[in-house]
């Protein structure tokens, strides 16, 4: 029995996947339940179990292929066995013998003799003149309804075709009038992410408001911990734990920036639970993975729960249900150097906080000049939600608590 295993639907608005590597090969024999490829769909890697025992007959999209949620990605059946739909059998013809295939041009038949029609792969009705004059002009005859007798194409019929051309090998040129260049494919997660970058712009009128604050604290609060957490837990303790534990009582008394904007009512929609994404950089692009019930979370479990989404976030085993449900999102590009930002918003939600790296500054305090550390934030935001004056706010906020870390201690014993 010959098996067609086609692309299933993954959910979450998914609609095709790019074949990131084949583990079986033609002629392999495979067991059911056996993994036969691993496809990249725009959030992470999927292994594709095989659905049947048997051998591999045909492999229908090569590495890199793009696929279509219901195209067939492999054949499964017995060896032998027919992978091909049969040939369509051509009608008998007479003594003279069928018309020719060939691409040469024929002189019109007297009007009184009915001519044989050709038959294409497609079935399609053409004479060999009409078939020479589709190709010269790149029209497909599967798509292009006969007039002519039996349904037969003709020539007018191809003219007023208004089918798209065949596809034919693009040639890529490797240099411009400048010099050599590289081209490189956007698939996968760098093509979503380019998509949503767009569709994010073209909805929402997005601001960035900036501020600088003093980190001097966070940064020795860190220094003493993370030691201990490393041999305790064996956690490696970032900074991103106590920006998430911030971004959580800034959210909590600003309560628009948690929210998103349902454009057919026109209301903001405010949550009240408090899922807080950050970027990951991964080799394919940014993944956003979130930190779902980020108010119910210690400092330590926030950062076991980041740990664990960046590990699987970069080997892209993170679970599709981690990717989804942000309400706000965090966005570290200070770890690469940068200092300021404009980043984009994780539509639909209304607002980003891009932080930049720590660095020495020189600060008055009390009247005299003192090296400090500073971290730049950039707050995007969406204008149609929210005013600068909110915006102002939350950064305000912000600052209170990363600036006395010590807040977000006494704001976790408060509430547990």
């Amino acid at each position: 029995m010959v098996t067609e295993f086609k692309l299933p639907d993954l959910g979450e608005g998914i609609t095709e996947g790019e074949v990131r590597k084949w583990l079986v090969k033609e002629g392999d024999s495979v067991k059911r339940d056996q993994s036969l490829a691993e496809v990249e769909t725009d959030k992470a890697v999927v292994e594709m179990p095989s659905p049947a025992e048997g051998k591999i007959l045909k492999i229908h999209h090569p590495e890199g292929g793009v696929v279509k949620v219901g195209e067939v990605l492999v054949t499964i059946g017995s060896e032998g066995e027919i992978t091909e739909a049969p040939e369509v059998r051509k009608p008998s013809v007479s003594v003279v013998g069928e018309l020719p295939e060939a691409p040469e041009v024929m002189p019109p038949a007297a009007p009184t003799i009915k001519q044989i029609p050709a038959v294409s792969e497609q079935s399609v009705l053409a004479l060999p003149a009409v078939r020479q004059l589709a190709s010269e002009l790149g029209v497909d005859l599967a798509s292009v309804k006969g007039t002519g007798p039996d349904g037969r194409v003709t020539v007018d019929d191809v003219r007023r075709s208004k089918a798209l051309p065949k596809e034919r090998p693009r040639i890529v040129p490797k240099f411009d009038v400048y010099g050599y260049v590289e081209r490189r494919p956007i698939r996968g997660v760098r093509r979503t992410t380019a998509k949503r970058m767009v569709e994010s712009l073209a909805k929402a009128a997005q601001v960035t408001a900036m501020d600088v604050i003093d980190v001097t604290e966070l940064m020795a609060l860190r220094e003493r911990e993370k030691v201990a957490l490393k041999e305790s837990k064996g956690i490696h303790l970032t900074y991103m734990p106590f920006i998430i534990k911030a971004v959580v009582e800034a959210l909590m008394e600003t309560p628009v920036m948690n929210s998103s904007y349902d454009e057919e009512s026109e209301e903001v929609v405010i949550k009240k639970y408090y899922n807080v994404g950050f970027a990951v950089a991964t080799e394919d692009g940014l993944l956003v993975p979130v930190v779902k019930g980020a108010d119910q979370k210690s400092i330590v479990e926030l950062a076991q729960e980041v740990e664990r989404l960046t590990e699987l976030s970069n080997s892209r085993k993170v679970d599709l249900g981690d990717l989804k449900g942000g309400t706000f999102t965090i966005t570290n590009y200070g770890v690469f150097g940068g200092t300021y930002g404009t980043p984009i918003i994780n539509y639909p939600e209304v607002a980003i906080l891009g932080t930049g790296k720590i660095a020495d500054a020189a600060v008055v305090i009390n009247g005299e000049i003192k090296v400090r550390k500073v971290m730049h934030l950039s707050l995007s935001f969406d204008h149609r939600v929210m005013d600068g004056a909110d915006a102002a706010k939350f950064l305000n906020s912000l600052k209170r608590y990363l600036e006395d870390p010590e807040l977000l201690l006494i704001s976790m014993e408060s509430s547990s």
